[in-house]
């Protein structure tokens, strides 16, 4: 009997036509002798749907063809069945697939995501919705929230909305941070709540994060000049706390003076002013290259 896969795919995610990694997908598919089992996701009752595909087939793996959106769907509608899920990527930005240094190529990715073993990666929960890579408060949240309005997309829509954003830049907010450690209160153009090192543009915001280590940082970006911009795009995160502060911990919880710009894994998810925000250890196997050490 074949061992069943489910494939995944977000036909809208990244604005671009999956028909050529769906082919290849099946191809391939049929050259290991597995049972494939396409869902295109149509934004109605999609975990519903991923649910009743689990239950009928009870695959080991689940193949993700989309962004970060689509994994974090997948994984939410999984949380109680033990699942590998493989990515190819096929978002606008993948973030996580950046994270995990998947290459660039579909012959390669299917390989991992079909094959390749797995590490455990902790989830975040913020305000009770789970977050798998990187969430925002302020400029980032405000620039993805105007990209979604606009007919651009991928990296090139993502630049253009960063110089817009910045140019419309409003006043910083006042954020007041507590948990495990000493409390503070401080001006911010923006607080990352991280699970990881990259965005999907390849800009690394959180040097030290690890994926499976029991623990987020809380990036504060308390200037955001073009300076500071330029080091955090060229890789040369800030060191002056004037500029930069990261926290490292399991929980924490950030209120801010007026409504702010939030969004998470990518989807802006409108304006906060309170964050409840507790690591998820462990929550969701992700097949990775090999070797894995090579990944945190």
């Amino acid at each position: 009997m074949k061992n069943n896969i489910i494939l995944i795919v977000n036909p809208i995610s990244g604005d671009v036509d999956k028909s050529e990694l769906i082919d290849a997908a099946t191809a391939f598919a049929e050259k290991e002798n597995l049972n494939l089992v396409i869902y295109n996701t149509s934004g109605i009752s999609d975990s519903d749907n991923i649910k009743v595909l689990y239950n009928t087939y009870t695959p080991q793996r689940i193949i993700v063809a989309g962004g970060d959106g689509t994994i974090k769907m997948v994984a939410e509608a999984m949380e109680d069945h033990d699942v590998i899920i493989g990515i190819l990527p096929a978002g606008s930005a993948n973030g996580l697939a950046v994270d995990l240094n998947l290459p660039s190529t579909i012959e390669e990715n299917l390989e991992i995501a079909f094959h390749n073993d797995f590490m455990e990666i902790d989830m975040i929960s913020i305000n009770g919705k789970k977050s798998i890579h990187l969430s925002d408060l302020g400029v980032n949240a405000e620039m993805i929230k105007n990209y979604e309005n606009s007919s651009i997309r991928g990296k090139w829509g993502y630049a253009l909305q960063t110089v817009s954003t910045l140019i419309d830049l409003e006043d910083p907010f006042i954020a007041t941070i507590t948990g495990d450690f000493p409390t503070i209160e401080c001006e911010a153009r923006m607080i990352v709540i991280a699970n990881s090192q990259k965005y999907g543009t390849g800009v690394s915001i959180n040097p030290n994060g690890v994926m499976d280590d029991g623990k987020f940082e809380l990036v504060i970006l308390k200037n955001m000049d073009l300076v500071v911009l330029g080091k955090i795009i060229t890789g040369n995160m800030p060191i002056d706390v004037n500029d930069v502060e990261i926290i490292s911990t399991d929980q924490a919880f950030v209120t801010t003076n007026i409504p702010v710009s939030f969004q998470i894994d990518g989807e802006y998810c409108g304006k906060e002013t309170k964050l409840n925000i507790e690591i998820l250890p462990k929550q969701l196997k992700v097949a990775v290259p090999n070797p894995i050490s090579a990944i945190i």
